[in-house]
C-alpha cells in the first residue's frame, strides 16, 4: 500500500522553528522528486519546496527562501522540512507528495505528474 505519512506539526510561536518528516512506504521515495505543499484557511494549496529525485536540485517557494530547508533521506524513504523563523502566516495544514518532476516557476513551486499525497499535519504559528 503505498503511504505518506506527515508528522511534526504543532503550535508554535511566531519566530520558532518545527521540522516536519514525511515518511513513504509502499514504494521507493528516490524515483519521485517529493516536496512540501501547504493550504492554509480559506486558501488554495501552494507549493512550498521541492527536491528532486536525483536529490541535487532543490526549489523553494519565495515565502519559504532562506527560512526553511527541504532534505530528503532516500536510504530511509524520509523527507523533511526544516521551518525556521516561522509567521502567522505559515500557519497551514502542510502536505508531503511525490511527483515526477518539480520546479519552481513564477515564486511558487509547482509539482508534474503528481504520484501519490499524504494526508497532512497541521502547523500554527501564533503567540
Amino acid at each position: 500500500q503505498v503511504q505518506l505519512v506527515e508528522s511534526g506539526g504543532g503550535l508554535v510561536q511566531p519566530g520558532g522553528s518545527l521540522r516536519l518528516s514525511c515518511a513513504a512506504s509502499g514504494f521507493t521515495l528516490a524515483d519521485y522528486a517529493v516536496g512540501w505543499f501547504r493550504q492554509a484557511p480559506g486558501k488554495e494549496r501552494e507549493g512550498v519546496s521541492c527536491i528532486s529525485s536525483s536529490d541535487v536540485d532543490t526549489y523553494y517557494a519565495d515565502s519559504a527562501k532562506g527560512r526553511f530547508t527541504v532534505s530528503r533521506d532516500n536510504a530511509k524513504n524520509m523527507l523533511y522540512l526544516q521551518m525556521n523563523s516561522l509567521k502567522p502566516e505559515d500557519t497551514a495544514v502542510y502536505y508531503c507528495a511525490a511527483a515526477v518532476r518539480c520546479a519552481a516557476v513564477a515564486g511558487d513551486v509547482i509539482g508534474y505528474g503528481m504520484y501519490h499525497w499524504g494526508k497532512g499535519t497541521l502547523v500554527t504559528v501564533s503567540s
